[in-house]
């Protein structure tokens, strides 16, 4: 019985093709909209998480002032000395860098390019997470000396010197010449939007000679060995930079630690929360999708009037009339659920080349979606089935 009731409610769908394919419109809609939102929202979310860890793992970055930008706070630089004491006191700090940074143009030949020189040691690279993609980093005697050698990122690279290898050419940072001894890897965006691969690394002495005119240190970064607990070393940090800034017990820090998993938690919470946002906001074509296939039915039920009184006159009962449109109704729903998962799925695909963030699939969406836009099939299709299936067999014979 069950499948001779699939096939009325089959055939007519079929009797009105264009009306069916409108009646599904808003389903696809509606399931396309939620599967494609939630699933570029993960793929941004694993986005931020990946460019939170290409800044370091188990990093802890200290800054003057409690509010970015020291000259906002007048919170004092960082010294060299600062970076030594927590390398000699902190015995879980596997690498600490200090960090001083201008902006400057560098010239090659007939191209100049705008970038971040950032001054610092050869434990930088190692608590930024960086690798060389070609030649070396500096020596302790380079840094010693402030000699005149560099790093450069790939932006930098791809702005100077197209295609040519730039290592051992020399380039012109503001009125010195500086040879380029090291390629960084690509590492891409950071979290916040900027070029991570738009630098210059010199050693810290250079900088602070040459550019800053300063021993000024803008921040510090710390690289806490692995399996070492971040939170004691970010306590020990706060402890021992508060006794050589010579913070009083009732004073508040002029600094600040921050810790990239902080970071990384906050960000990727955010775009969690707009994607659930987001999601809820499509399933609302859902709903409007599930009002198209009641009314749709209701009119159905009205044209078949006659049909019902023939079908209830020759002995159909109640509930096989009552099933034969909502099988109808979870038909055009179900159909429009699947055909909504294919488009989102190749929206996803198409949106997260787009927008540079990784595609991932997601079955437990993409499984609800259409399990939901059925039950929008039963839900909004039994108001109509029901009316049909009490339809007094004798008024609907008289039915024109």
């Amino acid at each position: 019985m069950l499948w001779n009731t699939l096939l009325l409610a089959l055939r007519a769908i079929r009797r009105n093709l264009m009306r069916s394919f409108l009646t599904v419109l808003g389903i696809v809609i509606g399931v396309a909209a939620v599967i494609t939102m939630v699933t570029l929202g993960r793929g941004a979310t694993q986005a931020v998480a990946d460019q939170i860890a290409s800044m370091g793992s188990n990093l802890l970055i200290v800054l003057p002032g409690q509010r970015f930008g020291p000259g906002i706070s007048g919170a004092p630089f960082f010294r060299v000395a600062d970076a030594e004491a927590i390398r000699s006191q902190i015995g879980a700090a596997d690498a600490v860098a200090a960090v001083a940074s201008r902006v400057a143009t560098t010239v090659y030949q007939a191209r100049n390019w705008s970038t971040v020189v950032t001054g610092s040691s050869d434990e930088y690279f190692r608590a930024g997470n960086w690798q060389l993609a070609a030649g070396r980093s500096f020596t302790e005697a380079e840094e010693r000396a402030g000699k005149a050698v560099c790093v450069i990122g790939e932006t930098v690279r791809e702005r100077l010197f197209g295609r040519q290898d730039p290592v051992g050419s020399e380039i012109r940072v503001r009125q010195f010449a500086c040879e380029v001894i090291g390629l960084l890897a690509a590492k891409g965006q950071s979290a916040m939007g900027s070029d991570q691969d738009d630098t210059v690394v010199m050693p810290l002495r250079t900088v602070q000679r040459r550019l800053t005119g300063s021993t000024d240190v803008n921040r510090l970064m710390i690289a806490v060995r692995e399996g070492a607990s971040i939170d004691a070393v970010q306590d020990q940090t706060v402890r021992l930079m508060r006794e050589r800034r010579n913070i009083g017990a009732n004073e508040e820090d002029d600094f600040r630690v921050m810790d990239t998993r902080q970071i990384a938690e906050t960000l990727t919470g955010t775009t969690r929360i707009l994607t659930l946002l987001l999601g809820a906001v499509a399933a609302v074509s859902l709903l409007v999708g599930g009002i198209g296939i009641m009314n749709i039915m209701l009119v159905s039920v009205t044209e078949r009037t006659r049909e019902i009184g023939i079908r209830l006159a020759i002995g159909a009962l109640e509930r096989e009339v009552l099933l034969q449109f909502l099988i109808e109704a979870v038909v055009l729903a179900s159909l429009g659920g699947i055909v909504g998962i294919a488009l989102a799925t190749a929206a996803s695909v198409f949106l997260a080349g787009l927008m540079q963030v990784p595609y991932l699939f997601d079955p437990a969406i993409n499984l609800v979606s259409f399990l939901f836009s059925a039950a929008i099939g039963v839900i909004f299709g039994y108001f109509p089935a029901r009316r049909a299936a009490r339809l007094d067999p004798i008024e609907a014979l008289r039915h024109e």
